[in-house]
């Protein structure tokens, strides 16, 4: 095994299950902490301590639930070296939302696209109302308007955007198909380096369950963009496992509520959890080789 293969799980939360020659770094004083949101003092003390524990080359690394995906940031950031490069994001959620107390899982992605080395941010696979019309003004737009991020959306209703002159930022489509059919066209030619994020929320329910509101992509829509990645990866991150944690922070709490995220017995969780250990299996062996 190459070691630029071995895997890293940062684990918060125990949801990733036994992967092959895994880099475990042990975080679980850091759940409360971290988990969902918190200031940037406390982020970038966890930055530091990530940046000391990791092995100096790896590949994949786990996140576990989808609560933690603004640890791609930090990820990201250790690729300064070998920018410009564009940086792909599949989730069911647009991860570009205002946040005015510090930074939280879904608020990274503006984080990320102000960063000088990542020459742009597309996020695929946007199903959920976080980017329809109520919604609009929770966005940060920015971003969207100086040709930093695009959003790709699925059955999405967008119509304000062109309103407002965004139109070149969205991507709208009725199917998952019809998305990667685009990307294909748009990226098949590209030799521009990419670091993939994938949050399986991102997918159907009917394939992995989430504690998030879940997209309509599948399985094989996700390997198959891995594969029209192929030759191009320079990192990439997993999150979206399922876990569940009672906060002792009350904004926390309250935050987590409004979010819907649903209560699971320990049969739901175990069942779930082996789903979701077969999923991460079978797209590390395909990253592994894309």
């Amino acid at each position: 095994m190459k070691y630029m293969s071995i895997p890293v799980v940062l684990d918060f939360d125990r949801s990733v299950g036994a992967l092959p020659d895994a880099w475990v770094i042990d975080l679980a004083r850091w759940q409360e902490a971290i988990r969902f949101g918190c200031s940037l003092r406390r982020f970038r003390q966890l930055r530091d301590f990530i940046a000391g524990a990791l092995p100096a080359m790896h590949g994949t690394v786990f996140l576990g639930s989808g609560d933690y995906h603004h640890l791609s940031w930090p990820l990201i950031e250790r690729k300064a070296q070998q920018g410009p490069f564009d940086v792909v994001v599949f989730d069911n959620h647009p991860d570009n939302m205002r946040f005015p107390f510090g930074i939280h899982c879904g608020s990274w992605v503006r984080r990320v696209a102000l960063l000088p080395f990542v020459a742009h941010v597309h996020v695929l696979g946007i199903s959920s109302g976080d980017v329809a019309s109520a919604h609009a003004w929770e966005n940060y737009l920015t971003p969207l308007y100086r040709g930093k991020l695009s959003y790709w959306t699925v059955g999405v209703d967008t119509r304000w955007a062109a309103r407002l002159g965004l139109t070149a930022a969205f991507r709208s489509f009725d199917t998952p198909a019809a998305l990667l059919d685009r990307f294909a066209e748009e990226h098949s030619a590209s030799t521009q380096p990419v670091y993939l994020s994938i949050d399986k929320d991102v997918l159907s329910a009917d394939i992995a369950r989430t504690n998030w509101d879940q997209g309509r992509l599948t399985d094989t829509d996700l390997l198959r963009a891995v594969d029209l990645l192929r030759g191009r990866l320079i990192g990439s991150d997993i999150t979206g496992d399922v876990s569940v944690y009672r906060y002792r922070t009350g904004w926390k709490r309250v935050l987590s509520a409004l979010d819907a995220q649903p209560d699971i017995d320990a049969a739901q969780l175990a069942q779930w959890q082996q789903q979701q250990h077969a999923l991460n299996l079978r797209l590390l062996e395909r990253i592994a080789v894309a």
